[in-house]
């Protein structure tokens, strides 16, 4: 028969000192063994982490007082079989971290280094590297550049009764005037890549040099007449020697001359920074010019004949277009 008698359930108090030191020593130990799983986790993950940096800076490890073999091992972590090779871009030094690199391009392309057209590398990019390699990039750096040159004076001779027949004297002395030229030039690596024209200007006219002929003759007023003038260069003399094939005469080129240096030194493509006229005459627009032909940009031919035209509409010669030149400084 079953026995229903009532068993008294120990209890908190009713346990021994022996017990209490029993318990309080098994909850010490599962207190120990988590603490360690949580600290070893966080050391796994730590590490773990690690292994995905493939770039460091070199200032980084600036300030630093381990030696070098100490900074591979920073760097590398610990995977031994990673490296690093060392990338300059225009003096600043970076480390990219890998574990596979050939050459040059497989280091760029590990530190998401991208290169651009005009960039230099050293050494070359199927240069086979290792940690002594230092990769050197100099990126390309675009600026605006202005340069001067000078434009050749000519020499005019005008005819005097104040000397005898055949004496020459010389009136003025030539100065050369001074073309300011300004381009957008690329450099890399101290080369220049590229350079690109887009303004001319004449920032000193040419001074003629004027040489006194004597004629001994008081029937003329040589003084007041513009005199010949003896073309300096290509275009000069084309342009003379158009003149007197269509009827003009050594005044009308003399006046040209005189327009035309003061105007753009005879460059085809000088271009006024401010209101943009262009050419050798500096029409404004410069695409007034294509009623003389379609290639009004490049050929000085044609401009020379626009400007030609224009004069004698204008002003009823080239000699009139200079006598308003003098006057007011532009035509």
């Amino acid at each position: 028969m079953a026995s229903h008698r009532k068993t008294n359930a120990p209890t908190l108090l009713s346990l021994s000192k022996r017990q209490w030191i029993r318990i309080v020593a098994i909850a010490a130990a599962i207190v120990m063994v988590v603490a360690a799983g949580i600290v070893s986790r966080n050391f796994y993950i730590g590490r773990g982490r690690g292994t995905t940096v493939n770039e460091y800076s070199a200032t980084d490890l600036a300030g630093s007082s381990v030696s070098r073999s100490n900074n591979r091992a920073d760097l590398r972590g610990a995977d031994a079989n990673t490296s690093y090779v060392t990338v300059k871009i225009n003096g600043k030094s970076r480390f990219v971290l890998g574990d596979n690199f050939t050459d040059v391009k497989s280091v760029l392309d590990a530190g998401n280094i991208t290169l651009e057209p005009e960039d230099s590398v050293t050494p070359a990019l199927t240069t086979k590297v290792d940690e002594s390699t230092v990769i050197s990039i100099s990126r390309a750096d675009t600026q605006a550049e202005t340069s001067e040159t000078a434009i050749a004076f000519n020499t005019v001779k005008k005819e005097t009764t104040s000397l005898p027949q055949g004496q020459q004297k010389v009136q003025t002395e030539g100065q050369e005037g001074v073309l300011q030229t300004t381009s957008m030039v690329t450099r890399s690596a101290g080369k220049v890549v590229s350079s690109t024209v887009f303004a001319k200007y004449v920032k000193k006219a040419p001074v003629d040099k004027v040489i006194l002929v004597g004629t001994g003759s008081a029937e003329e007023a040589a003084a007041n007449t513009l005199g010949d003038t003896v073309p300096s260069g290509e275009k000069q003399k084309w342009a003379h020697d158009w003149l007197l094939a269509n009827g003009y005469t050594e005044a009308d080129f003399t006046a040209a001359n005189f327009i035309i240096n003061h105007e753009s030194g005879w460059q085809t493509n000088a271009t006024n920074p401010s209101s943009g006229a262009y050419g050798l005459p500096q029409a404004l627009p410069g695409n007034k010019m294509a009623s003389a032909g379609a290639d009004w940009r490049t050929n000085y031919q044609t401009q020379f004949k626009w400007f030609v035209n224009y004069c004698n509409q204008r002003y009823g010669s080239i000699t009139g277009a200079y006598a308003y030149w003098k006057a007011n400084s532009n035509y």
